[in-house]
């Protein structure tokens, strides 16, 4: 029997455009004998649409989504337990489906099932908890980290403090809120100077692909970046910077049962940072195991196996499943910090598992099996308790107090 899973990308976030690359990756390469993709779209102004046409990158193009959007269905789904996605056509008379009634018009409609789902959403509002908070209460199976591996996962600060008392090597830092920036900007110039020095790099603390983020190498340069990185989030982050690194990348994938580490990573363009531009628009986002990044990185074997065992040792501290990618800076002399930990890395981070001899599709079918084991035992925990706390009250009234 073929399951429908439903894969959700697009969403409100900075990200969104690279999700719509990594979502169309996902559907690509799905094993059509076990599933039928189900594209479900999200829109910048947060509705959610689906479309057969949304396999297709071209009805993403600024001239034609206004177009694609209102010929496509409008997705409805209810955060019960068992309940159905809806499907609801905006086109009147359409007779291939059954009816639907509203009190003004009427739509066509129809039901489907969803086997699991496959987030593929990068950044706020769908890597960051929110998304999966909703799938929880829908029950349905999803191949991503849950509510708290993504929360802390999207959130460096948080992800900071969770590696610290994990004894996670990472670079100095400081962090602050945007409303101390705008009422004493002289005052965190000089948190600054005390624990950091040049140059720094600063990060909203909530974003990824680089965007927001700006190095600095001088104190004009440092305020500039605290301008464009408070405009993305209500905290900043500083970091030290690393002199002369180079950047390596290892992905996991598992859950909290069994994991394993990929191949490393160095992507060949590093230089102070990649940009967007540099991951997205030049050319290194596609098929990485060829332009732009070197797999394996050429290191030193115990370089690399503390690499991996850091890589392993990220995923558990904050509590990820599924796929991830974690960043590290390695320093000439071998010194190693962890970076960050992406929960839903762009193009799930496959070009890392293809070497190894784990097929891009076979790895979506893992993701979807390990999801519905996840969800399986997920169902074994209490959610319930019956009390006869409530007959007690019967009769009192409370105090407005």
């Amino acid at each position: 029997m073929v399951e429908t899973i439903a894969v959700i990308f697009g969403g409100r976030s900075v990200e969104h455009e690279v999700s719509v690359v990594t979502a169309l990756q996902v559907m690509e390469n799905l094993d059509t004998h076990r599933f039928v993709a189900l594209p479900i779209y999200i829109a910048k102004d947060g509705h959610w649409y689906s479309s057969p046409l949304m396999r297709n990158i071209e009805v993403f193009r600024q001239d034609r989504l206004a177009q694609t959007l209102a010929t496509a269905d409008i997705v409805h789904w209810d955060p019960i337990p068992g309940s159905y996605l809806r499907l609801e056509s905006q086109n009147k008379g359409d007779d291939k489906r059954s009816w639907f009634k509203t009190k003004n018009n009427s739509y066509s409609w129809r039901e489907v099932e969803v086997a699991a789902v496959i987030p593929a959403l990068h950044g706020t509002f769908g890597e960051d908890g929110s998304l999966q908070g909703f799938l929880e209460l829908t029950a349905v199976p999803y191949t991503s980290a849950g509510v708290v591996g993504s929360s802390v996962g999207m959130d460096k600060i948080i992800m900071k403090s969770v590696f610290a008392g994990e004894g996670i090597p990472q670079v100095p830092y400081i962090w602050f809120f945007r409303e101390q920036w705008e009422g004493s900007p002289a005052e965190i110039m000089q948190r600054i100077e005390n624990k950091l020095h040049f140059p720094l790099f600063v990060k909203p603390a909530n974003l990824g692909s680089s965007v927001g983020i700006s190095r600095a190498d001088n104190e004009s340069e440092l305020e500039r970046a605290i301008e464009i990185a408070q405009h993305y989030d209500t905290r900043i982050l500083v970091e030290q910077g690393v002199q002369d690194p180079i950047e390596i990348n290892v992905s996991v994938l598992g859950d909290e049962i069994q994991a394993q580490a990929s191949l490393c990573e160095r992507p060949i363009t590093w230089e102070k940072f990649l940009t967007y531009d540099d991951k997205y628009i030049r050319g290194n986002f596609n098929k990485g195991s060829g332009q732009g990044r070197e797999i394996p990185a050429q290191l030193p074997a115990q370089t690399t196996q503390t690499l991996q065992q850091l890589a392993m040792q990220v995923f558990h501290a904050v509590r990820a499943k599924g796929v991830v990618r974690v960043d590290f800076l390695v320093t000439g002399e071998g010194k190693i910090y962890v970076n960050e930990v992406n929960t839903i890395p762009g193009s799930f981070a496959f070009y890392l598992w293809e070497p190894t001899g784990l097929p891009y599709q076979q790895m979506l079918t893992q993701l979807i099996d390990m999801a519905k084991q996840n969800a399986q035992r997920q169902r074994r925990n209490i959610t319930s308790f019956d009390t006869e706390l409530l007959e007690k009250f019967q009769g009192q009234k409370f105090s407005k107090r």
